[in-house]
């Protein structure tokens, strides 16, 4: 009586229990399909990488004497959905039972879900074995609280987990967050570790893809892709990260230079979000890198904050709030993208660098995404729909569980501040603060108003102004509006104006 065990793209965990012995009575099915390389218009580096990873586990899986079912891109029989894949493979192989592993994504759990519910078979779903907490726990720590806190989730998982707590129960260092210390500018030096991933050459993948006429935008950089493809190069990257960049990744991490395209980052998000790599052995290694004395406590507490505390805590806002959270727009904000968005051709460098990365690698780091095109996207007030697509199609780590609530939530305040606890927007003095984009950039970053003078300047201060009526209470935005203030009115127009005017040319700037 054969099983079919259903794996996504985002489900490549060799360590799962399902492969603990080959049975030949269950096929294990992945597919490439139509349904997921269009939902939204995805970067060609991220369908490739997505691809290739899938195949070479499937690979993995067969030669440990795995039944496989791989539906290929350009199969003929390949139906580009799942349900319509899923329904042919039952016929086929006269399946007795379906399993599948919990989807992350809402759209694929209630299309699973919908569908198993009207099959013959019995079908059963089973955990993805990935994270530190259970889909509904951080609804269920929270309960009824209007508002939701990172800070509140993350102590509650260390102490749960022991990590970085000392023998009396308390932080290890007697702090819990040491973010004032990892805020530094990084002024050259030390060197930005080199990247030691392998180069894979997948052109001949791409030129499959490309043939059954998938649309993507990006550079696909197949002859050379550097993302890891299966456990054991992203074992070898973390080990990279670990000796190599966490020693200086808590100074740095907030810190953007066109010098540096990944300064002391990890880059491990894609093999954690495709599960190559759990989250555990992440924060394990950094931890262990600690108690050698190999790296200092602030870099390792703001390594192990970001996986154990923000990743578990958007994915907690996300089941809690779907399918209503997509539609979102607190702030009624509904400017298109600008043209430049798809080429990074802009004369404010810092977006120049950060939107041309993204789209040349798939990848930006947190600021980058936050405070450069985030900030820009928020106080221009572009849709924070449009903004979601694009950030879940450019970026190779970015899947809806994780994306959408960092768009809509963190960056946009899309949700009214259920996620973060004021709008994360800064002027061009920020920007200049934790980088070095300013120098040799056509806008001058200390002018408000003019030709000349930056447009996150005007577009700042005329955000706040905009929504004076709904933030003005904010006790973290009090300083902001004090300031705003005491500008004289006839500066308070020139700006209104000058923004106004930047809104309605943003295709120019």
């Amino acid at each position: 009586m054969t099983t079919l065990r259903l794996i996504l793209g985002d489900q490549l965990n060799p360590r799962h229990s399902w492969f603990a012995e080959p049975d030949a009575n269950v096929v294990h099915v992945m597919m490439e399909i139509r349904q997921e390389t269009d939902y939204v218009r995805h970067h060609a580096q991220k369908i490739l990488a997505i691809f290739a990873a899938m195949r070479d586990f499937a690979a993995q899986l067969k030669s440990q004497g795995h039944r496989v079912r791989y539906v290929a891109i350009d199969d003929a029989s390949n139906r580009q959905s799942l349900i319509g894949n899923l329904d042919a493979l039952i016929a086929h192989y006269r399946a007795a039972a379906v399993e599948y592993q919990a989807p992350d994504e809402w759209r694929l759990d209630r299309q699973l879900a919908e569908w198993a519910a009207g099959l013959p078979i019995p079908c059963r779903m089973a955990d993805s074995e990935h994270f530190y907490t259970a889909r509904g726990e951080a609804a269920a720590f929270f309960g009824a609280r209007r508002q939701w806190r990172q800070e509140t989730l993350y102590r509650h998982l260390r102490r749960q987990h022991g990590i970085l707590m000392d023998d009396n129960g308390e932080p290890a260092g007697g702090r819990w967050n040491f973010d004032a210390d990892n805020r530094q500018r990084w002024p050259g030096h030390p060197p930005e570790p080199d990247d030691a991933r392998p180069e894979h050459d997948h052109s001949r993948l791409l030129q499959t893809i490309v043939d059954a006429e998938v649309d993507s935008f990006g550079q696909p950089q197949a002859d050379a892709l550097r993302w890891p493809l299966n456990r054991a190069e992203a074992l070898a990257q973390l080990r990279a990260f670990v000796e190599h960049a966490l020693p200086h990744f808590g100074a740095y991490q907030d810190a953007m230079s066109p010098r540096a395209r990944r300064l002391f980052h990890s880059l491990l998000s894609f093999a954690l979000n495709v599960k190559m790599l759990n989250p555990r052995e992440a924060v394990d290694a950094a931890v262990t890198a600690w108690r050698r004395g190999d790296a200092p406590l602030a870099a390792v507490e703001g390594f192990a904050r970001q996986l154990l505390g923000w990743r578990e805590y958007v994915r907690g806002v996300y089941w809690a709030r779907m399918p209503g959270y997509r539609d979102c727009n607190a702030l009624d904000h509904r400017l298109p993208l600008p043209r430049w968005f798809w080429d990074g051709d802009t004369g404010m460098r810092c977006l120049a660098h950060a939107i041309g990365q993204s789209l040349e690698d798939a990848y930006a780091h947190h600021i980058q995404r936050l405070m450069v095109i985030g900030n820009f996207g928020l106080i221009a007030g572009l849709s924070p729909q449009a903004l979601h697509e694009w950030y879940l199609g450019v970026y190779i780590d970015a899947f809806e569980w994780v994306e959408l609530p960092n768009t809509l939530g963190m960056s946009q305040f899309a949700d009214g501040g259920l996620l973060g606890s004021k709008p994360y927007a800064g002027s061009a003095a920020y920007i200049g603060r934790m980088g070095d984009y300013c120098a040799g950039c056509r806008y001058r970053p200390k002018q408000r108003v003019g030709a000349d003078a930056c447009p996150f300047n005007a577009l700042y201060w005329d955000f706040f102004q905009r929504h004076r009526a709904r933030l003005a209470a904010n006790p973290r935005l009090a300083l902001v509006y004090r300031q705003l203030d005491k500008l004289p009115e006839a500066e308070r127009a020139a700006i209104a104006a000058r923004a106004a005017a930047l809104q309605a040319n943003l295709d120019t700037l």
